[in-house]
């Protein structure tokens, strides 16, 4: 990217539980002045419906540019187009096995895939529990080929006064991975835990 691009983030949202994560990282990439191609799954159509009083389009809204799942050919479907990299928030297990044995069906697993082979900062935030050893064995293949697993877990050392204070923690963190610091994160040694002056 020129110096006088917006950087880009790729943002997936599955169908596993925890579209609250998907939605934060839309909101902190418009507040960070960072341009969001977002694809949703199909799957992830009726967790938006189970879980929010969104619609899909109110959730595609949130995005710069929302992409169609099917649509092999956007922008985003080559490496050509340059992007910091790709997070799905939340990620199945489904979208994750794709991604592990790179056979992709659909645009959200074909970006990562381009994502892995370009070598940027594929980042997973797996949403599930408990994991059998296929699933962890699946995260030690993609932990190999290069991407981050970030399961979206609670840190209770930033005393989380409600939900939506765990969510945005967890979602600060995972954009870390990309170099974006979002202003609700809560970091040891400076907002919680012994500070920097106290040493």
């Amino acid at each position: 990217m020129t110096k006088t691009d917006r950087p880009r983030l790729v943002v997936g949202i599955s169908g596993a539980s925890g579209v609250a994560y998907g939605l934060r990282v839309l909101d902190a990439c418009r507040e960070l002045g960072v341009e969001s191609h977002l694809i949703l799954s199909r799957a992830a159509a009726l967790t938006i419906a189970q879980e929010t009083e969104l619609s899909v389009t109110d959730v595609q809204a949130r995005a710069d540019v929302a992409h169609k799942v099917g649509d092999v050919g956007a922008s985003i479907a080559s490496g050509s187009f340059p992007t910091l990299g790709m997070i799905v928030a939340p990620c199945s297990v489904r979208t994750m096995s794709e991604v592990a044995t790179g056979v992709t069906s659909s645009l959200l697993t074909r970006a990562a895939d381009v994502t892995l082979k370009e070598r940027r900062t594929l980042v997973l935030m797996v949403r599930e529990t408990p994991l059998h050893l296929g699933h962890l064995r699946t995260m030690v293949k993609l932990a190999e080929m290069g991407a981050v697993i970030a399961p979206p877990l609670p840190a209770f050392y930033a005393k989380p006064a409600s939900l939506e204070e765990m969510v945005d923690q967890s979602v600060g963190r995972a954009l870390d991975l990309f170099g974006l610091a979002w202003r609700p994160v809560k970091r040891w040694g400076q907002d919680v835990g012994p500070l920097s002056g106290d040493a």
